[in-house]
């Protein structure tokens, strides 16, 4: 590796051991060691990491040299830390906050209750928009103290490696993964006097019947899902 690859590799895993670690994409890189190599390349300011608050920006300038700024506010505001909390008499069981959770902070099972084992959760946010039945909320977890005042380095450290372990993991499905087959379909047959069906026609034609026919059994299973859920919601009001 050159010599100044080097250099950027380093300052970079400096720039990411100084970040909190919630991987809540807020920065706008799809995680902390990705927004650290950007700025270790000169491509991006030191100011986009809310949970970091303003002593993280400090923390950055120190590493980096650049002056101190205040925190971008298209990125969000400093705040207290937060932990997610599923209310499990209205969770369907849909597992999409299970798959969106980056330290694997969710547990639970196809159609069964879930739960958030908040030692684990970052407060990332990133299972909110997931949630179909919105059954998720966030609770103050650090009273008035915000940023680096409310996250250890514990945390942080914690947080990086169930992150990395979950990227791994995750790697390794992809890699065992079966190739997809293509789907087996009846052969069309044209109606009387109507052009042949080529074979470049036919092939564009069963992956898009296949799609829509898994499409609409997802969507099926999400309403009969939110049926449920409204119905224990009307059930619970009276």
């Amino acid at each position: 590796m050159p010599r100044l690859q080097q250099q950027l590799a380093a300052l970079a895993e400096r720039i990411n051991a100084a970040l909190p670690q919630t991987q809540c994409t807020r920065c706008g890189y799809p995680d902390c060691a990705s927004y650290a190599q950007v700025i270790a390349q000169g491509q991006a300011p030191i100011n986009q990491c809310p949970p970091g608050g303003m002593q993280g920006v400090a923390r950055l300038a120190a590493i980096t040299g650049h002056a101190v700024r205040p925190l971008n506010p298209d990125h969000g505001q400093e705040s207290s830390r937060a932990v997610a909390v599923i209310d499990e008499n209205w969770c369907i069981g849909c597992t999409l906050c299970i798959k969106a959770c980056p330290t694997d902070a969710i547990v639970g099972a196809n159609k069964l209750m879930h739960t958030v084992i908040e030692a684990h959760c970052t407060g990332c946010e990133l299972c909110l928009p997931v949630c179909p039945v919105d059954c998720i909320a966030l609770e103050n977890a650090s009273g008035s103290a915000t940023g680096w005042a409310a996250w250890t380095p514990v945390q942080a450290d914690a947080a990086r490696q169930r992150y990395a372990a979950r990227q791994q993991r995750l790697a390794q499905h992809r890699a065992e993964a079966p190739e997809p087959q293509p789907p087996t379909t009846p052969e069309a047959v044209p109606e009387p006097g109507a052009a042949p069906i080529l074979a470049a026609d036919a092939a564009l034609i069963a992956p898009a019947a296949t799609l829509s026919q898994a499409q609409e059994a997802r969507q099926a299973a999400i309403a009969a899902a939110l049926a449920r859920a409204r119905q224990q919601r009307s059930k619970t009001a009276q």
